[in-house]
């Protein structure tokens, strides 16, 4: 899962949501090594001529457009969220893949956990209210994982 909680004895407890990354770094290379192979297969019939100077360009350009493509992606999916417990003060920060970080506190007796299963922006939508304002958590999970996140959180905040 994308997400886990470190409870320990001595420090707070924690839940740390990360965005699921379905191609690894080692697939990421082996996705522009196949690309750059297979669209450079046809101009092998091109060797010793010019024509394969003129089309060199583009599958290099293609390539390039695949690699900035990929980087971009995994720029995107570098989003966080890191929900402490310490006392009675639970503390969401959400890390954006762009932008500065965002911090939401409130005392975990006034928390409420709700569920927007068709009308948030993703379906199970997860919020937490409290403190005057209701912020979103796990919006990058999976649909199942936010079914499963939800229940977890709810008995989390019932056990306070």
């Amino acid at each position: 899962m994308p997400y886990h909680w470190s409870n320990t004895p001595q420090g707070p407890d924690v839940l740390s949501l990360t965005a699921h990354r379905s191609l690894p770094p080692r697939g990421f290379a082996l996705m522009i090594l196949l690309t750059a192979g297979m669209i450079s297969l046809p101009l092998l019939g091109l060797l010793g001529t010019a024509h394969l100077w003129q089309m060199l360009p583009f599958v290099a350009a293609a390539v390039w457009a695949l690699w900035v493509a990929l980087k971009r992606s995994y720029k995107d999916g570098h989003v966080a969220e890191q929900l402490t417990r310490a006392g009675d003060e639970l503390t969401l920060v959400h890390n954006p893949a762009r932008g500065e970080a965002k911090t939401w506190h409130c005392n975990i007796y006034w928390v409420r956990a709700e569920m927007h299963k068709a009308d948030g922006p993703v379906p199970h939508y997860i919020t937490l209210s409290g403190n005057g304002r209701t912020v979103e958590i796990g919006r990058f999970l999976a649909e199942d994982e936010r079914i499963t996140l939800f229940d977890e959180l709810n008995r989390y905040i019932a056990k306070a």
